[in-house]
């Protein structure tokens, strides 16, 4: 992600946090925590125009009524005082996708917010020398066939990076190094799996994260905030003492079987894995930098998602 992205994304976050905390403020108290990762997010927003800024607080505005109705704990008046936070980037390493961590300590409740900028991507995840990305993803280690079927792979890249080469003076890199790595990747999945059941279930935990939580993503072009709904533990949606949501929010099941994993078509460098209950996600490799380097980065996207996945498009004034 560039760095003009990055701060885009990081200013959505801001803004999105400053509007939720307004429009609950005049309905109940509740109060921001201050950390790191607000200064960062409130430094990105100082960086950029009014116009830009005026756009994003229209996205914001868009989905705080959506959210009310689908989560009426957070506008419930009690004594209690509603916290929001903007999550530190160490939270996303240890795979917890929410940006933004709505709570209430006294009756033990939260809910989080994934904040996407006009993209859709899951994760951006690696592959790497040393990179061990089956106990990382479904916690079972990568087998010795793996680490012997990549490692000329990256033999080969380490040579080039320490002869200072940059990517495009590989002319053969797709079939010199995205072919077989990732050929090696859909194998050893293949191999995990007939080990154990649980790893098509265990690589979605992986992708979105160990928590139930809602995706906020601002579309700029077609002037919608889409809100999905990663209702997978049941966590979401709860009543209030004095309220059910006005919205009902299913429960999406974790796939239990991998029906296909392989090749995209017609294509050397993205492979498309189709589970039960309507998931598919794609994994795009490539390379994230103008100097060779021994890891390369996955662009992974949700193309498809078990209909108990609700998608809501709030519509800008």
């Amino acid at each position: 992600m560039s760095d003009q992205s990055n701060n885009q994304g990081r200013a959505y976050e801001y803004i999105c946090l400053i509007t939720l905390y307004n429009e609950i403020n005049k309905i109940r108290k509740a109060e921001i925590i201050l950390n790191s990762a607000y200064n960062a997010a409130q430094h990105a927003w100082g960086l950029f125009d009014k116009n830009f800024q005026d756009l994003l607080s229209e996205s914001a505005k868009s989905a705080v009524a959506t959210i009310f109705d689908m989560e009426p704990m957070i506008i419930e008046q009690d004594e209690d005082i509603l916290k929001l936070q903007i999550q530190t980037d160490d939270k996303g390493k240890s795979g917890d996708v929410r940006d933004i961590v709505i709570s209430r300590k006294d009756v033990q409740w939260e809910i989080g917010l994934s904040i996407k900028h006009n993209h859709f991507a899951v994760k951006h995840s690696r592959l790497a020398k040393s990179l061990d990305f089956g106990s990382k993803w479904y916690n079972i280690p990568c087998s010795k066939q793996y680490w012997n079927d990549v490692k000329p792979i990256f033999d080969n890249l380490q040579i080039q990076k320490n002869n200072n080469k940059n990517w495009h003076d590989l002319p053969q890199k797709d079939q010199d190094i995205y072919v077989p790595l990732l050929q090696a990747f859909i194998d050893e999945i293949k191999r995990s799996y007939q080990l154990n059941q649980e790893v098509p279930k265990r690589m979605v935990e992986y992708l979105l994260g160990e928590f139930d939580f809602y995706k906020v993503i601002s579309i700029d072009s077609r002037r919608i905030t889409q809100i999905q709904t990663y209702n997978l533990h049941g966590k979401l949606n709860r009543s209030s003492k004095i309220s059910k949501p006005k919205i009902e929010i299913p429960i999406a099941y974790l796939p239990t079987r991998i029906v296909s994993l392989d090749f995209k078509p017609n294509s050397t460098n993205t492979v498309e894995l189709f589970m039960d209950g309507g998931w598919q996600f794609s994994f795009r490799i490539h390379n994230a930098a103008t100097k060779v380097e021994t890891s390369l980065k996955f662009d992974i996207q949700i193309v498809g998602m078990p209909t108990t996945i609700i998608s809501i498009n709030c519509k800008w004034n």
